[in-house]
């Protein structure tokens, strides 16, 4: 579902917006907002806030696990 939004930028965020759009070929400055939005997730969200993050460490969870007693001859650490 898509929603719609009504924002108010000035002159220089509309030009970054515009050099995002023309960078990646996009259509419109629909898809650079996404972009910008999915970009700045990746790098600065946390990523234990991210749902994709929870649903890999639901997964790892369900993971089976090896008990290991001396950790440094288990990996070849001496």
């Amino acid at each position: 579902m898509m929603v719609q939004a009504v924002i108010s930028i000035d002159e220089h965020e509309d030009r970054t917006i515009n050099v995002v759009k023309g960078k990646f070929g996009l259509k419109n400055k629909s898809e650079a907002i996404r972009l910008i939005i999915n970009e700045y997730e990746k790098e600065l969200l946390e990523p234990e806030l991210r749902p994709e993050y929870v649903e890999k460490m639901r997964k790892r969870a369900k993971e089976p696990t090896v008990k290991v007693k001396n950790f440094r001859k288990h990996f070849g650490l001496n």
